[in-house]
């Protein structure tokens, strides 16, 4: 993944993948909760979703749920993964800040 987390973009896809994770999910409910946020604009098939996770697991973003007591694995966000989310943010909110500047409220 080509996320950067000193202070350069995250994919799209992890951002998303960040957000839906706030609350514990399993893979199949994040994919259809990009496809639903995003409108079907954006959608995640299971190699990618699961390749995404895998590589979020590993930089310490996400973590398995403890025991779900259901089949399917569950991961939630972690407090670093969360910081990570409010720093896309910010820097999603200023680059808006500085487009509305210069485009205008057009859209």
């Amino acid at each position: 993944m080509r996320d950067n987390a000193k202070g350069g973009a995250l994919t799209e896809v992890t951002f998303y993948i960040l957000l839906s994770l706030y609350t514990p999910k399993h893979g199949y409910a994040v994919m259809r909760f990009i496809e639903d946020a995003t409108g079907g604009r954006l959608s995640l098939g299971a190699g990618t979703l699961y390749g995404a996770l895998n590589s979020l697991q590993e930089k310490g973003w996400i973590e398995p749920c403890k025991d779900n007591g259901g089949r399917r694995k569950e991961y939630v966000t972690t407090v670093q993964g969360k910081e990570i989310a409010k720093k896309e943010l910010a820097r999603l909110n200023e680059l808006v800040g500085i487009a509305r500047e210069i485009i205008g409220d057009a859209v």
